[in-house]
């Protein structure tokens, strides 16, 4: 047997069939089942074995995929993730399919709907990411609008959210639509999302006039929907569940039937003339989150003082420890001197709703040092994104000044205050 071949192995109590993985052990079998789960079988304990069916690599050749008139052009760009990959049988690994004729082969129904482009950017995992990677992908992005209808980015999922908030604020101007797609389960799952995630964003792009920055994702555990995610307002909430992303503090954008791929679209959308302009992140911009939590020490502040701003994660309507014991009053004390010398901006740990330091004494006294963020609705990874931006692109006056204002449509005004006051 070779690995990539269909196996059958017969144990003392049990029989297993899959995929023949290679492995560094010579004790023991690999395979994968067709739930995706490898399992290892110690080779002296396998009564018999038998190949069901040898593996064969189909060999995809260039140039097959070809423009056809009077559908849209989507350029699909790969910066790591689950979504366009597939197991490597000669090395046992995931690896990621990024031409235009790879990605048809694995998901054929992409070409019924639009003229498909594609560009690897980097096979990033995703928490490795960094503000100049953020600045190379819209920098790509702005390239590929010039001449097509449409971008698709994959992307892994554990900080997607945080790239889609940093394209939002990068690309001013943006007026044709780029969507950010994940997959919770690797393609070659039998209950990978990662097909499903693909195909509905190409066909919500054709059939929408969406030219924003969103999220594509599962809508629920099944495979009925995708919903579309406004890329400032949603968030992951789940390490592992298909449906991981939800909208935060808004409304989504639309769905999409997997079955009878029908489009349904929940808000309008700005006309707006295509002009790009690049608003970059300063890669040496330096900004922490600080998360609250009982018990903390006015020691944990002291790493920020070198820093350019600082989010803190606070408990409620956004509150943190500074009244009452000696500790407290020793955090109120830095956080003051913090305020003098930097952007210092409130959010909740809360998730959803907003930010009122108006209704508790400790709220008060947290706005007359100076913390900023009262009636902000932004999580606190779009919160610690924007101040990014702004200390990247504006003076300390125009930070304090723009982190109120609604830039790209990061704050609900909708979203009610009533019930705090």
């Amino acid at each position: 047997m070779k690995p990539g071949d269909l196996i059958e192995v017969e144990t003392k109590d049990k029989q297993l069939k899959g995929v023949f993985m290679p492995n560094s052990s010579e004790k023991k079998l690999v395979i994968k089942l067709t739930s995706g789960y490898n399992v290892g079988i110690l080779k002296k304990n396998i009564k018999k074995s038998k190949v069901l069916k040898e593996y064969e690599e189909k060999k995809v050749k260039k140039g097959e995929h070809k423009h056809q008139k009077g559908k849209k052009t989507i350029t699909i760009l790969h910066t790591g993730g689950t979504v366009a990959s597939k197991v490597d049988y000669e090395t046992g690994g995931v690896v990621a399919k990024f031409t235009p004729e790879e990605l048809i082969e694995m998901f054929p129904e992409i070409e019924k709907v639009a003229n498909i482009k594609s560009r690897l950017i980097g096979n990033f995992m995703s928490e490795n990411l960094r503000f100049e990677d953020y600045n190379k992908i819209a920098k790509v992005i702005k390239e590929e609008l010039e001449e097509v209808d449409g971008v698709i980015v994959t992307h892994g999922t554990d900080t997607l959210h945080y790239t889609s908030a940093a394209l939002s604020f990068i690309l001013q101007g943006l007026s044709k639509p780029v969507l950010l797609v994940g997959a919770q389960r690797s393609s070659d799952r039998g209950s990978s999302d990662a097909a499903m995630n693909l195909i509905c964003a190409v066909e919500f792009m054709v059939n929408s006039k969406f030219n924003e920055v969103g999220v594509c994702m599962h809508r629920a555990m099944d495979d009925d929907f995708c919903v579309i995610l406004p890329g400032l307002k949603c968030r992951k909430l789940h390490s592992s569940r298909r449906d991981a992303f939800k909208v935060i503090n808004e409304d989504i954008v639309g769905e999409v039937d997997y079955r009878t791929k029908k489009v349904h679209i929940f808000r309008g959308f700005e006309n707006k003339s295509n002009d790009i302009v690049l608003r970059e992140f300063n890669p040496d911009v330096k900004v922490g989150i600080l998360k609250v939590r009982p018990n903390i020490f006015a020691e944990e502040l002291e790493i920020y003082d070198k820093f350019d701003g600082l989010v803190i994660e606070g408990t409620g309507l956004g509150h943190i420890s500074i009244l009452t014991h000696k500790e407290n009053e020793k955090i109120y004390s830095k956080l003051k001197k913090l305020c003098k010398k930097m952007p210092v901006v409130m959010s909740t740990q809360c998730i959803f709703g907003r930010v009122n330091m108006n209704v508790y004494n400790v709220g008060r006294e947290l706005m007359d040092i100076g913390v900023l963020g009262n009636y902000s609705d932004m999580h606190p990874e779009l919160t610690y994104i924007k101040l990014a931006w702004l200390l990247s692109n504006f003076d300390d006056k125009e930070v304090k000044e723009l982190l109120h204002e609604d830039l790209r449509g990061e704050f609900n005004k909708r979203l009610s205050t009533s019930h705090l006051d």
